[in-house]
């Protein structure tokens, strides 16, 4: 039974061929566009409603060297069982259980939780300015002088070496009343900010599970082209045996047995590398698992084909579900919040400050020998701002530019979403029929291959017409 992701009603879908180091010949690797088919079109409807680059869907990019020179036919051997031999010590890897996996430890997806995590902190009273700020102050010092006084009264007075100590301290509370309503706007526009943190997890999750599934089809078909040029290796070892019977008996020269295993050599070549491509693909998979990157799993064999896509369902929920559109809307909001946050700044200001004071004052001599005093106080500041030197101005223009740029952008997103999407659901249309004339296609060839092979085996045909026939099918099954 398939596990069920809560990402988006369309976020598991039939997934891609890759359109990297598709085998095209019997000597190297092509990337041709004509290898692209039914399942690349599907992920690119998947890609259009969680904005997911396109392009190169596989880990590594690579051609296949080859060399004229013969192996033995020991090390032959040896390299076809080695390509060949199943492993059945590792384990089989889903695609739910991946799915399943990069979601719990795929590294981007924790960052991207974290930054969640951080607008969710963030998105406080405090932070907003709501609260009062209360502290616990106090100060103390000594003095050493030499006093000189003259009064009226009592005439000249002179206190040498006059000692002064003093100790204060308070419990002071500070709470800003009043600020134009600015705060209110501010705890706003922290929810807004909190949102877009959550939309930009979602877009993460979504991007890792299209990688995901990407990677792991790849690494499906990366093993279909190296079952097809396994078969092309056994069509080729017959050949050989006809081309050797009949060098043997004297019906044909000995250039057509060399070439023969000349063929049989590359296609062998061409399996090794092959597997190294497999390799590199399952060690990308295993990066996007968040694990390391032993290879100690299999993969399934078949690319599912069976997707449908509900074209006005599409249609009508792609601005619903696609994190760019979400994204770029709240953008919007949090820019007008900016705007009346400037705004706020040119209205009066109230502060509220009070506390509990002590005040300690000791003299050595002069009139007053000790002072001490204690008791709440109360108090207030208000500010009103008359002139900044059009600082305010200029910040409430640049808020409405930001606002008009935000409107841009999320015109832009929805545009280019709409056409990707109309685009996808082109591509999938021709895929699936280029889809249909492959599989008969490669019918065909497999039905020239096996008379070829025939007519070689009676002498009928040359080794280059088996040769083409052979081309051809590798060629075939490698578009499928």
């Amino acid at each position: 039974m398939s596990k069920s992701y809560n990402i988006t009603p369309f976020s598991l879908f039939p997934t891609p061929k890759s359109p990297k180091g598709d085998f095209c010949s019997s000597r190297k690797y092509e990337s041709n566009s004509e290898n692209r088919r039914f399942n690349y079109g599907t992920i690119s409807i998947f890609s259009t409603l969680f904005k997911s680059p396109l392009g190169d869907l596989g880990a590594v990019a690579k051609k296949c060297i080859y060399s004229s020179a013969k192996l033995s036919r020991v090390t032959s051997l040896l390299v076809i069982l080695l390509v060949t031999l199943p492993l059945s010590a590792q384990q089989l890897l889903t695609i739910d259980d991946a799915i399943s996996r990069a979601l719990k430890n795929n590294y981007n997806i924790q960052i991207a939780r974290n930054n969640e995590e951080a607008g969710r902190i963030n998105n406080t009273l405090g932070n907003a300015g709501m609260l009062p700020g209360v502290s616990l102050n106090g100060t103390g010092g000594v003095q050493f002088n030499d006093v000189n006084q003259k009064s009226a009264t009592t005439g000249e007075t002179h206190y040498p070496s006059l000692t002064a100590q003093s100790l204060s301290t308070n419990v002071e509370l500070n709470w800003k009343l009043f600020d134009g309503g600015k705060m209110f706007v501010t705890r706003k526009k922290l929810t807004e900010i909190e949102a877009m943190g959550k939309i930009r997890f979602q877009e993460q999750v979504q991007q890792t599970v299209y990688n995901v599934i990407a990677a792991y089809y790849d690494v499906v078909r990366q093993k279909q082209q190296l079952k097809a040029i396994n078969e092309a290796i056994n069509f080729n070892r017959e050949r050989v045996k006809i081309a050797q019977t009949a060098f043997t008996s004297g019906a044909s020269a000995k250039t057509d047995l060399l070439q023969a295993k000349i063929d049989l050599n590359v296609y062998t070549e061409n399996a090794v590398n092959q597997q190294i491509v497999i390799d590199a693909s399952k060690r990308t998979l295993k990066v996007l698992l968040g694990e390391n990157a032993e290879i100690t799993y299999e993969v399934e064999e078949n690319i599912p084909q069976n997707y449908q896509p509900e074209r006005d369902k599409l249609a009508q929920r792609i601005f619903e579900i696609n994190p760019s559109v979400l994204g770029n809307q709240k953008q919007i909001e949090i820019a007008r919040l900016a705007l009346k946050e400037n705004k706020s700044a040119v209205l009066p200001q109230f502060n509220l400050r009070t506390g509990y004071y002590f005040s300690l004052t000791d003299n050595s001599a002069g009139s007053i020998l000790k002072n001490r005093t204690f008791g709440p106080q109360i108090g207030g500041t208000l500010s009103v701002p008359l002139f900044t030197g059009g600082e305010n101005k200029r910040k409430i223009n640049l808020a409405k530019l930001d606002i008009e740029s935000a409107k841009y952008t999320l015109e832009d997103s929805k545009r280019q979403v709409e056409a990707d999407l109309l685009n996808a659901l082109n591509e999938f249309d021709r895929q699936k029929e280029l889809l249909q004339i492959e599989q008969e296609n490669n019918l065909l060839t497999k039905e020239n291959l096996d008379i070829s092979l025939e007519r070689l085996r009676l002498g009928q045909t040359t080794s280059l017409e088996v040769h083409q026939a052979q081309e051809s099918y590798v060629q075939s099954s490698t578009r499928l």
